[in-house]
């Protein structure tokens, strides 16, 4: 599967507000036009934005119309994970339809696009407005790849979620929630939502005292219903406060368990600690491994009568957890024999200034030369990654390559979206269950 090219916004609109343009032309008077107005919101506020329509000899894509409601004056940008352009605000306007308060933009997607996103005014105008958190200390606006496009965690402070999508996405660190768009042909995400009638795991927070990182640590912690059977399998999960604190990810391991598609598991899950400290530790970082294989799982397994086997052992992450996490595999494959990457950092190598990440040189990334060779011994590992986050889909493939001659059963997935919990909240669920599976 190749790179998708970056979607353009069309200039025109699509196909309900132009059916709304022809209709207003016909109107008789005010009282017509103000009729047909209000019944176009009241369709818009039942079916939910954006609006997806169907393109004519295109079966493979769709018009997706956002909308927002106001006056003359608020001009809005809607910022899509990885398709708005932060170079380009203009084209992430949208557009009003003269002498209404129907504001619009559309884009033509492919049919099987997921992606979150946010609204934001454009008074805040230009790159700046535009650029999205990439949890850097150093420049908390830009994107979370080189080359600066909108991340997931886009916005600025004056972003908001699409008041007319009822599909949120919790966020965490003081920012907005964002809206969540899935087009009919993304992959299904069966687990993502809590279900009713199924027995409930439970969640705590616990402190470990300070260790190799130097500090306490809030360790977020998933046990099964009913308990934890002997040996049960386990998965140490980067970025705990944002899978346990914001996505309620507990719900998607109560249905897994209760389909009977992942056996009854524990959960550990360092919380991240705030921006600073995340791009501090995370990447391939030593202490941070050992911070998991140890004291992580040494805390667990004293609580828990969890098992020891690596083949049964998972460690998963997203972003720089990714990264730490395919480097938990490699330095302590006797520990962590299966490593879930999604949208790993590959682009991160030893010696890049804190906070500023920088294109790979050419050739396969430096932590696929880690690998290549230092690893001990083969691990099983599932990459996952976007087809919209630029270089990243290369660099995965060029460790998938690497993995392979290693003798490592791997498999790379690509989808149809950016860097995005939006998507990897589904592919995590997915993850787990390949790899728990015997």
């Amino acid at each position: 599967m190749s790179d998708i090219q970056r979607p353009a916004a069309h200039v025109t609109a699509g196909p309900c507000v132009e059916r709304l343009e022809r209709d207003l032309a016909g109107a008789s008077g005010a009282a017509g036009r103000a009729e047909l107005l209000a019944e176009f919101w009241a369709a818009a506020e039942r079916r939910g934005t954006p609006l997806v329509a169907e393109i004519e000899g295109d079966p493979g894509h769709r018009a997706v119309t956002f909308l927002w409601r106001g006056g003359p004056d608020d001009r809005m940008l809607v910022a899509l994970n990885r398709v708005a352009v932060r170079d380009d605000p203009a084209a992430s306007l949208m557009r009003r339809l003269p002498g209404t308060d129907v504001w619009h933009l559309t884009y033509r997607l492919r049919a099987d696009h997921r992606g979150s996103y946010r609204m934001a005014p454009a008074g805040v105008s230009g790159p700046a407005a535009l650029a999205g958190v990439s949890d850097r200390p150093s420049d908390p606006r830009r994107a979370g790849v080189p080359g600066g496009e909108l991340s997931k965690a886009a916005l600025m402070a004056d972003g908001r979620p699409d008041p007319l999508n009822p599909h949120r996405l919790a966020s965490r660190w003081g920012r907005p929630d964002a809206s969540v768009v899935s087009l009919p042909a993304a992959p299904p995400q069966p687990w993502a939502d809590r279900r009713a009638g199924i027995p409930r795991g439970e969640v705590h927070e616990h402190r470990l005292p300070a260790g190799v990182l130097g500090a306490e640590r809030t360790v977020w912690a998933y046990v099964p219903p009913g308990g934890v059977p002997s040996g049960a399998p386990v998965a140490v999960l980067c970025d705990g406060d944002m899978w346990f604190g914001g996505l309620a990810f507990q719900d998607t391991l109560d249905a897994l368990i209760a389909d009977g598609a992942v056996p009854p598991l524990v959960v550990v899950a360092p919380d991240s600690a705030g921006n600073d400290v995340r791009w501090a530790e995370l990447g391939a970082r030593e202490p941070y491994v050992s911070f998991l294989a140890d004291e992580v799982l040494g805390w667990a397994s004293e609580r828990w009568p969890i098992t020891r086997d690596p083949a049964r052992t998972v460690v998963a992450g997203q972003s720089l957890g990714g990264m730490a996490a395919l480097y938990a595999g490699l330095l302590r494959p006797e520990r962590f024999g299966n490593v879930l990457a999604q949208s790993a950092s590959l682009w991160w190598r030893p010696g890049l200034e804190p906070g500023v990440p920088k294109l790979a040189p050419a050739g396969p990334p430096w932590l696929a030369g880690r690998f290549a060779e230092d690893l001990r011994r083969p691990i099983r590992v599932r990459l996952d990654v976007g087809l919209h986050e630029g270089p990243m889909a290369g660099y995965a493939r060029d460790l998938d390559d690497v993995l392979r001659s290693r003798g490592c059963p791997v498999v790379l997935t690509e989808y149809n979206g950016g860097h995005d919990y939006a998507c990897w909240r589904g592919s995590l669920a997915d993850g787990l269950i390949a790899l728990l599976t015997p």
